[in-house]
């Protein structure tokens, strides 16, 4: 079984050049990768659109016919997010891409893959489209899967909370969501205390991180935190939400995370479930984010890669983690 990697060039029609969020992005990523061996280590599929009704499992209809109207010519939905013309369409293929992955690692025809779509989705709520995303890529292919009795886990490195994720699935336990994020920073969501209602409490893990913060903060929190809830968890697939706007030289971020450091969080996610998914959100600084591409799809095809890349990470999560377990341990053996 392969990496399968899903990819189109259809992507770089939602694109407005002088938005952070745009076609340079993807376009430096294959790039990287091209000239990278791993190129070869990987099977390059095409997308297929999500099919029509997922999207009101998931989306409101208020929610999906602005988009979809935002499409006929294009507009901006609010001050950070716009829809290109034809979106409606560009955003499907993106979600579309991701469940395609996922269903592909589930029914054996992949070990893994990576979903190098556009737009991003984890900002994307039941009811909004926001912060750079039309629909929430992640939640639809977690949300497909769980009706079919699968127990997800959706992890989130982008340095913004990803407050839409969280908020369809805060009342549901058969998908665990995990975030380590800049705080305080956009969107202003995702504190200890936020852990899930009725049901779903437990289910939701945030990590907020002070200014700076780097590697170590976030291994200590693997270690004593996100690898034990989520090996009792036991996963069927794990949903990688891959933003790269967590590492040192990210012009939005504020965290300090290297470019290897992308690759060892996806080792160590393997460790307790190899079926695993990943899928771009963020990351804007275009001389690094192939590189923590690269990190990342070096462990999914079993060929890590090295980076020289060094930065120092301020503060400590110790008390963090004991908030945390304080927090969680009714629900999990912390």
């Amino acid at each position: 079984m392969a990496t399968q990697l899903a990819f189109s060039t259809a992507f770089d029609a939602h694109d407005t050049a002088d938005h952070p969020e745009n076609a340079d992005r993807t376009a430096v990523m294959m790039d990287e990768l091209l000239l990278s061996p791993l190129s070869s280590r990987v099977a390059m599929v095409s997308p297929e659109v999500l099919p029509e009704r997922l999207l009101y499992e998931v989306h409101s209809a208020e929610m999906i016919e602005r988009v979809k109207d935002a499409s006929v010519e294009g507009s901006w939905i609010d001050l950070d997010t716009y829809v290109s013309k034809g979106d409606y369409a560009t955003a499907r293929l993106a979600a579309g891409a991701v469940l395609q992955l996922c269903e592909s690692v589930i029914g054996g025809r992949a070990e893994n893959g990576f979903a190098m779509v556009r737009p991003p989705g984890h900002h994307a709520s039941g009811e909004r489209s926001m912060g750079f995303c039309l629909f929430n890529n992640a939640a639809l292919a977690a949300h497909a899967l769980s009706k079919r009795g699968r127990r997800v886990l959706l992890f989130d490195h982008d340095v913004h909370h990803g407050n839409g994720t969280q908020s369809i699935f805060y009342r549901r336990r058969d998908v665990l969501y995990m975030s380590f994020h800049l705080s305080p920073h956009y969107p202003g969501t995702g504190s200890v205390q936020e852990i899930g209602e009725g049901a779903g409490m437990g289910y939701t893990v945030n990590t907020p991180l002070g200014f700076g913060m780097g590697d170590e903060a976030v291994r200590l929190l693997f270690d004593e935190v996100f690898l034990p809830v989520a090996r009792e968890f036991k996963p069927d697939l794990i949903i990688v939400s891959a933003g790269y706007d967590s590492h040192h030289a990210d012009p939005l971020g504020g965290l300090r995370l290297t470019a290897g450091f992308f690759g060892e969080m996806v080792r160590r996610l393997q460790e307790v479930q190899p079926r695993l998914v990943c899928t771009l959100e963020g990351g804007y600084n275009l001389s690094w984010i192939g590189r923590c591409f690269l990190s990342q799809l070096g462990m999914l095809v079993g060929s890590p890669q090295v980076f020289e890349d060094e930065a120092v990470g301020s503060g400590s999560a110790q008390n963090l983690v004991r908030e945390l377990k304080t927090v969680l341990s009714p629900y999990w053996r912390l």
